[in-house]
């Protein structure tokens, strides 16, 4: 397993985590069998959104005797009425529906506390500027929660959330489809067909800043609908009319800025095993850009998407990597001094460059490279 930074929070997440609505409706054993493989495979980390009792009190179950090795991230403002998941702004209601989480999962604490499910601008000025902040905060003050953070589907309103300074971790949802698409207050936007019905280029640039600022910040993202539901997998459902495979979508979402980790909605051991063969994966076998080359409708030309076909280098420079601290100061127009430590800490710089070519000719996209070599040369004095 690889094992990942969550950001300012300082905790060891395994870059494969765990959804939770693949163990709806599973009995209490077969929701222990199942953590059991997870977690004997190394993999520690687990967003848990469903406010539905059975599930909490199984998982509780499943996790006890060990529950200081796991990293658990639960949801404020989830509450189960009727027999069904609903979010809530209530506040009378947020705060029983907490301690009840904590019962059932047998703990005293959540790792993460997530702000659920903030997508419109005016709910995130209900959120931030009410009371809901506020009892965010008591419960991270007492312990109860650890770190902070919130989950979204809009970059606008994410962006919002990071540069608030309160939270420590975003849950948003990341895949090459999605990344295509302008911000939208309605998540349904993300699933229509018709968004993807005329031509679209390059990664929404609202979407790229947002990476960018939680890597400058120290707010790592975990990632959800990986797989866009599953259409990503799938020749026929798939914008792109390509099937991509467990490894190449997981490839893609953590070769973005920020991101620590994928949450797979596995229903089934053997979708876990799906997902974990990225670890073991070959460069071939993780490579995503075949999907992304020679479409009609989507062209990703001239922008580098961290892909790493320009490696290797005849002067040995991490092109890639040398791009990414880069792009992260191009909002700010100045260096953020981990950025600039983190650049410092490469083996070989921009400078080094010898313009023979050979990164740009293996580049699947076009990229311009020495002409950003020279650029960040520029911008970091070497």
């Amino acid at each position: 397993m690889e094992y990942r930074t969550l950001g300012r929070t300082g905790i060891e997440v395994s870059a494969i985590a765990l959804g939770c609505e693949g163990l709806l409706h599973k009995t209490k054993d077969e929701v222990r069998s199942f953590m059991d493989y997870a977690i004997d495979r190394g993999i520690n980390f687990m967003d848990l959104y469903s406010p539905n009792p059975d599930l909490r009190t199984n998982i509780g179950l499943a996790l006890k005797g060990r529950r200081e090795k796991f990293v658990l991230q639960g949801h404020l403002s989830t509450v189960w009425e009727n027999d069904q998941y609903l979010r809530t702004r209530d506040i009378a209601k947020i705060v029983p529906a907490f301690d009840k989480q904590l019962t059932e999962l047998d703990t005293d604490y959540i790792d993460v506390g997530m702000i659920h499910y903030v997508d419109a601008e005016e709910d995130f000025h209900k959120v931030f500027d009410g009371e809901l902040i506020k009892i965010a905060l008591r419960l991270k003050e007492e312990g109860r929660i650890r770190h902070l953070g919130l989950s979204s589907h809009n970059p606008i309103v994410a962006r919002m959330a990071v540069e608030s300074g309160l939270i420590d971790v975003l849950m948003f949802s990341i895949n090459p489809a999605y990344d295509l698409q302008p911000p939208s207050e309605n998540v349904d936007d993300l699933f229509d067909d018709a968004t993807f019905a005329h031509a679209r280029h390059n990664i929404d640039p609202e979407r790229e800043r947002l990476y960018e600022l939680c890597a400058r910040e120290g707010v790592a993202i975990d990632v959800m609908k990986v797989y866009g539901g599953g259409d990503l997998l799938s020749e026929q459902n798939s914008p792109f009319g390509r099937a991509m495979s467990p490894s190449q979508a997981i490839e893609y979402a953590l070769t973005r800025p920020a991101v620590a980790a994928v949450m797979i909605g596995a229903h089934s051991t053997g979708e876990i095993e799906d997902a974990l063969k990225w670890v073991s994966a070959t460069e071939e076998e993780r490579d995503y850009t075949g999907i992304m080359q020679g479409l009609d409708r989507f062209s990703w030309a001239g922008h580098c998407m961290y892909c790493g076909h320009c490696a290797p280098c005849s002067a040995k420079i991490d092109i890639a990597a040398v791009n990414k601290f880069y792009n992260l100061t191009e909002a700010q127009g100045i260096i953020p001094e981990t950025v600039r430590e983190h650049y410092k800490a490469l083996k070989h710089h921009a400078s080094e460059c010898m313009e023979c070519g050979a990164c740009e000719r293996r580049c699947p996209f076009g990229v311009k490279i020495i002409d950003g070599m020279h650029r960040a040369a520029e911008r970091f004095g070497y």
